[in-house]
């Protein structure tokens, strides 16, 4: 079923949605090693290490994007969300534009307690930036909507990225 706003979208933009909203999964591209870049964002938000959460995601993301063989996204972990009266801002991406590579900023703390974001936030907020990344340059779709496609997608990544990091550590969490 259609999120509200779609019955305001042009019949153009309808087909673009519903086009969007059939993809419904996306696995970890074969062969690409993502398991020691996610536990690594997972242990450097934890220690509150912007820098290392940064280079960790940019690494995350440079194996999903050659895995999947599209164009690189550059990534940027800042402080704390900006926040005005409707809200926080988890993520932001930004394509491609005149021959600036795409770019995907997330914050990794709250906007007004300003504690260090949940791992799994912290994650699905990467991944939600880079699915609309993928709408434009795998999918090739003109535009990226919120579809219900896009959130199961989005679903099951993080899933996926959860389940090898999981099966990868020990016992006690750690990597073997």
């Amino acid at each position: 079923m259609p999120f509200a706003y779609y019955s305001r979208l042009s019949a153009a933009r309808q087909r673009i949605y519903r086009q969007s909203d059939a993809i419904e999964s996306l696995d970890i591209p074969p062969g690409a090693v993502v398991v020691p870049h996610v536990a690594q964002i997972r242990t450097s938000l934890a220690r509150d290490e912007r820098a290392v959460v940064q280079a960790a995601s940019q690494r995350l993301l440079d194996a999903l994007v050659a895995g999947y063989r599209v164009p690189k996204i550059r990534a940027r972990v800042l402080a704390k969300r900006p926040a005005d009266g409707s809200g926080e801002l988890h993520g932001l991406y930004e394509p491609e534009d005149a021959g600036t590579p795409a770019r995907i900023t997330v914050w990794m703390r709250t906007a007004a307690r300003r504690d260090v974001v949940a791992y799994k936030t912290f994650l699905r907020t990467l991944i939600h930036e880079l699915c609309h990344h993928l709408d434009y340059e795998l999918f090739l779709l003109p535009e990226t909507f919120h579809t219900e496609g896009f959130y199961k997608r989005e679903s099951a990544l993080v899933k996926a990225l959860l389940r090898d990091e999981a099966a990868a550590a020990d016992p006690q969490g750690r990597l073997l």
